[in-house]
C-alpha cells in the first residue's frame, strides 16, 4: 500500500536556492535534526514523511520561520512510484536534487530465536528495500558535485543481542552505499554511510528504562548519549565540504567500540 504523496510548501521570498537536499524521514528525530541543519546551511530542503504529514509540515514551518525554504513530500520509500514522485516534486519546485539524505527507517528489537517473522519483513522492506528504492532514484536524479547519504548504525560494530535482525539490514545498506560509490565514478557523487551510535531519539529511546539508558550513555569515552544535532553535523560535511569522503562508513558515536 502507498503513503499519500500530497506536498506543502513554504512561502518564501527567495526564488533560487545554491542547493536543494531531499531528506527522507524528515519529519522527525535526526531527520527533523538533518533537515533544520541543511536549511541553516543554506539548502531548500524536501522534509519526506510517511506517516504522518502534520509532523513534515510542522519542520517546513519552522525552516519557514527562519527565513528558508522548505517543501513536504510523502511516500512510501519502499515503493518506486512514490519515491518518484517525491523526487519530481522536489525538482518541480526548486529546480533539481544535489543531496539526497535518507534517515527512515523502523527497529523492532528480539533475540533471533523469536523474532517475529512478519517483523523482519517489515524492517527489511523499509530499511533494504526502501534504501535502494531511494538510492537508484538518487543515483539517477542528483546532479553533479552532490551527494547521497545514507543510514547505518553502529551496532554493526558492537553487536549486541537482540539486534540480530536489525542489524542485518543496516549491514546491507552499508553494502549498498560501497556499491553505488563506485558504479558512479566519473558522475562526481559521493555516496557514504553514517553509523550514529546510542541518541536520544523517540526510535532509541522506546521502550528502554533509565537504568539502560544511563548504561548506554556512559559506555561511550564522552558519557553521554548523542543528540539528534551531533548526527545532523555529520551529514552537513557529507553534504557540504566533505568532497573527498565517498564510499564510506561513518561512525559517529562518540567513541563506542
Amino acid at each position: 500500500m502507498t503513503e499519500n504523496t500530497g506536498t506543502t510548501a513554504a512561502p518564501s521570498t527567495t526564488t533560487t536556492a545554491t542547493r536543494v537536499a531531499l531528506v527522507l524521514g524528515g519529519s522527525g528525530g535526526i531527520g527533523r535534526a538533518v533537515s533544520e541543519r541543511l536549511a541553516a546551511d543554506g539548502f531548500a530542503v524536501a522534509v519526506h514523511y510517511a506517516g504522518s504529514k502534520d509532523k513534515a509540515d510542522a519542520v517546513v514551518a519552522d525552516i519557514a520561520s527562519r527565513g528558508g525554504r522548505a517543501l513536504s513530500v510523502g511516500g512510501d520509500v519502499a515503493e518506486e512510484a512514490d519515491m518518484s514522485a517525491a523526487f519530481d516534486a522536489t525538482e518541480a519546485e526548486f529546480g533539481g536534487v544535489d543531496v539526497v539524505v535518507n534517515t527512515a527507517g523502523i527497529m523492532v528489537l528480539a533475540p533471533i530465536t523469536e523474532l517475529d517473522l512478519a517483523d523482519l519483513d517489515r524492517m527489511h522492506r523499509t530499511n533494504v528495500r526502501g534504501t535502494f528504492v531511494v538510492a537508484q532514484q538518487a543515483a539517477r536524479r542528483v546532479r553533479r558535485g552532490g551527494a547521497i547519504v545514507n543510514f547505518s548504525t553502529s551496532v554493526t560494530r558492537t553487536q549486541l543481542p537482540t539486534y540480530g535482525a536489525y542489524v542485518a539490514g543496516k549491514a546491507a545498506v552499508e553494502g549498498i552505499t560501497l556499491i553505488l560509490a563506485r558504479e558512479l565514478r566519473g558522475k562526481d557523487i559521493t555516496v557514504n554511510t553514517v553509523a550514529p551510535g546510542p541518541t536520544a531519539t523517540p526510535l532509541f529511546l522506546q521502550g528502554k528504562d533509565d537504568t539502560t539508558i544511563g548504561n548506554f550513555a556512559k559506555a561511550t569515552p564522552l558519557e553521554r548519549l548523542g543528540e539528534p544535532d551531533d548526527i545532523a553535523a555529520t551529514v552537513a560535511f557529507l553534504a557540504g565540504p566533505g568532497r573527498w569522503v565517498n564510499g564510506q562508513v561513518l561512525f559517529a558515536n562518540g567513541g563506542l567500540v
